[in-house]
């Protein structure tokens, strides 16, 4: 049995187009931000109400990054898990700052398209392994992974 357990799972929107950067060795790492909401009724006034929270999202994995490079965009609908990290970096001015990030990396994480049929112009692309109609779902298999997780 596990020690302890880091999991994240998102269902949302993807704010901006991702930004695709390569290794020295050319392996695709995909980075995008992603919004969640909650929606309820203020029981007082009988508005309704949300909160939307934002996730940075990085993908180590060069499978599913690839996925995320030919049909994620702005405004897609994504189911994503991953594990929740925590990372120290420094500004340009020299400060540290820190930020949390869900990373999508090895055999845990999983991407799934919730958008249904491609927008306009994407209709020649290949489908997305697992996809029908209206679902594509990507999940790496055993070889894909680029190291054994014990």
């Amino acid at each position: 049995m596990a020690g302890s357990i880091n999991k994240t799972i998102l269902l949302g929107n993807v704010g901006k187009d991702p930004v695709i950067r390569r290794t020295q060795s050319g392996k695709a790492i995909a980075s995008f931000s992603m919004a969640t909401s909650e929606t309820w009724t203020d029981k007082q006034s009988g508005e309704r109400k949300e909160d939307v929270s934002w996730h940075n999202v990085v993908v180590f994995n060069e499978g599913l990054a690839g996925v995320v490079e030919k049909y994620v965009k702005k405004g897609s609908k994504i189911y994503v898990e991953g594990a929740s990290k925590t990372r120290k970096f420094q500004t340009q001015d020299g400060q540290d700052r820190w930020t949390t990030e869900v990373v999508l990396q090895g055999f845990g994480a999983s991407l799934v398209l919730l958008d249904g049929k491609p927008a306009d112009g994407q209709q020649d692309r290949e489908p997305v392994s697992g996809s029908s109609a209206d679902t594509s779902a990507y999940s790496p298999g055993a070889h894909e992974a680029d190291e054994i997780p014990f």
